[in-house]
């Protein structure tokens, strides 16, 4: 399995497929085996990089302070030593944090930036209610993860994709529980993305930009293609062309992996 050492902690990363180099950056406490769905159709067209960040899956997990600023370096310096200069970024909720961060402190390593399922932090973050924070909170604390693990399944999937497709839950389930992180790294990753913000310097970025979200998403909710709409409006630059955030694309009723889902 291949590892590599940056800044002081190895990271866990795949590779697979050839073209034009995409970055996946998995979200909190998930990495690389989140991609199940997607690596096998994305690397018949891209040399697809998929890593676990550091406090999660096969990557060490060292006890101190992680920031989201930290584990984009991490995912720059991993770039550098598979000798990609260049590469599109796709972020999945705290991966999308880390997406940001790379585009922001790092231009000229992001040809294009896809964020799927996250937010711009700070103040004016869109919250999930008391009853998911609680339910997200129970699958890290509860002595049956198992059962703890299975129930927050509706906050990732659609109530008729659970129906329609119990091979693809129950192997999503399987590797979650094979690659859980323990409680002391999970709220190191939770605690960087509350300190997140980067809504006050999205008017910096000169980069094509895709936005995905799922319009009934409880983790980090959206109204559709409102919000998202409204975000690209306020982060236009105040002089010259307006910035280059292509499009938004909402998921009607979409969940929280819709990405995960065939079809999606």
């Amino acid at each position: 399995m291949p590892r590599t050492r940056v800044h002081g902690v190895e990271l866990y990363y795949e590779v697979s497929g050839a073209g034009e180099p995409l970055l996946l950056v998995a979200g909190l406490g998930f990495g690389a085996w989140s991609w199940f769905r997607q690596i096998p159709d994305l690397s018949q067209h891209f040399r697809v990089i998929a890593f676990d960040n550091r406090g999660a899956g096969l990557s060490e997990k060292p006890d101190c302070e992680y920031t989201i600023e930290m584990m984009a370096e991490d995912a720059v310096a991993l770039l550098r030593t598979l000798n990609v200069a260049r590469a599109h970024v796709l972020g999945h909720s705290m991966g999308g944090y880390i997406a940001q961060e790379i585009a922001l402190r790092h231009p000229d390593v992001v040809s294009k930036l896809i964020l799927v399922s996250t937010s711009f932090g700070g103040k004016n973050a869109v919250l999930m209610s008391p009853e998911t924070a609680a339910q997200m909170r129970s699958e890290l604390e509860a002595e049956d993860r198992e059962t703890a693990l299975r129930r927050g399944l509706s906050l990732r999937f659609s109530d008729r994709f659970l129906a329609e497709h119990p091979e693809i839950v129950e192997e999503f389930l399987a590797r979650r529980k094979a690659h859980f992180p323990p409680a002391y790294a999970w709220q190191r990753q939770f605690a960087a993305c509350l300190r997140f913000e980067t809504e006050s310097r999205l008017s910096a970025l000169r980069i094509p930009t895709l936005i995905v979200t799922g319009s009934d998403d409880p983790i980090v909710p959206s109204d559709g293609r409102k919000r998202p709409m409204r975000c690209i409006r306020r982060i236009r630059p105040r002089r010259s062309r307006p910035l280059s955030l292509r499009r938004t694309h909402a998921l009607a009723g979409g969940p929280r992996c819709a990405h995960r889902q065939p079809g999606g």
